[in-house]
């Protein structure tokens, strides 16, 4: 259910600025043929690009518009969601998802999601996050089949916006 918030149950040991649940999400979809990228704050944390190496075998990658998965753990680091791959109307699978880490992350008001998986509506608030961000997920919601999927992580918690789901103030 896209915008559910789920709590992992996992046992720490990733270097910061990876959470429980950013370093999870890698470790259970992250091999040695997946390219990732890393933002900069990420990539300059000692660390960091070793873990995902070492218990992967990801290569980690320059260009966000290569990477399978891109992981970002500060708002003013990311860039915006169109410099990633959107994938193709053949092949929408080719897409990245960008996996994004924040500090607060909440079922509240914030974003109202609409769209399949989604019942009625849902409440997501998460911060922080780039002043256009929600701009840029109308944007890419536009884009579908084509676009990324995005999954927002804090602590243990992470909750996915699939690039069907509709999103607004």
């Amino acid at each position: 259910e896209p915008g559910t918030i789920v709590t992992l149950q996992s046992v720490d040991g990733s270097p910061r600025p990876l959470s429980v649940a950013l370093a999870t999400l890698a470790l259970t979809l992250c091999d040695y043929e997946t390219p990732v990228w890393l933002d900069p704050m990420m990539r300059a944390a000692p660390g960091v690009a070793e873990f995902l190496r070492f218990h992967t075998g990801a290569k980690v990658i320059e260009r966000p518009g290569e990477a399978v998965f891109a992981f970002g753990g500060g708002a003013g680091e990311l860039p915006d969601l169109n410099e990633f791959a959107i994938g193709t109307l053949e092949y929408p699978d080719r897409s990245t998802t960008v996996v994004i880490e924040v500090t607060r992350l909440a079922n509240e008001a914030g974003w109202r999601l609409t769209g399949p998986g989604i019942a009625v509506e849902a409440q997501l608030a998460a911060a922080p996050l780039p002043a256009s961000f929600a701009d840029q997920l109308r944007a890419n919601h536009a884009l579908f089949p084509r676009g990324v999927d995005i999954v927002l992580c804090s602590g243990r918690r992470l909750a996915a916006l699939p690039r069907s789901t509709w999103v607004e103030r």
